[in-house]
């Protein structure tokens, strides 16, 4: 797994754990909804800021995101998809 994956990985499992959608992520870091999608893929490569903002809005600290996953450890699932009821 390279470090895009890795921090894609590590991204997507703190972002459901927290039950944060993307775009509240994207929100809360000031980022685009679309580049937390593109790095949870693994397809585009963050700035050390980038990812300092999303440790943040996560609450986590910056080397959760490095954390290698448990040898057979399953995928991070997403969300369920649509809106969350009013509370």
């Amino acid at each position: 797994m390279d470090v895009r994956q890795l921090v894609g990985w590590n991204l997507r499992r703190l972002r459901v754990m927290r039950g944060i959608s993307q775009d509240e992520l994207a929100l809360r870091a000031e980022v685009e909804r679309a580049y937390v999608g593109h790095l949870e893929r693994g397809t585009k490569n963050a700035t050390l800021l980038t990812i300092e903002k999303l440790a943040a809005a996560l609450h986590s600290p910056l080397a959760e995101l490095f954390q290698e996953p448990e040898a057979g450890e399953a995928k991070p699932k997403p969300l369920k998809s649509g809106r969350r009821k009013a509370g």
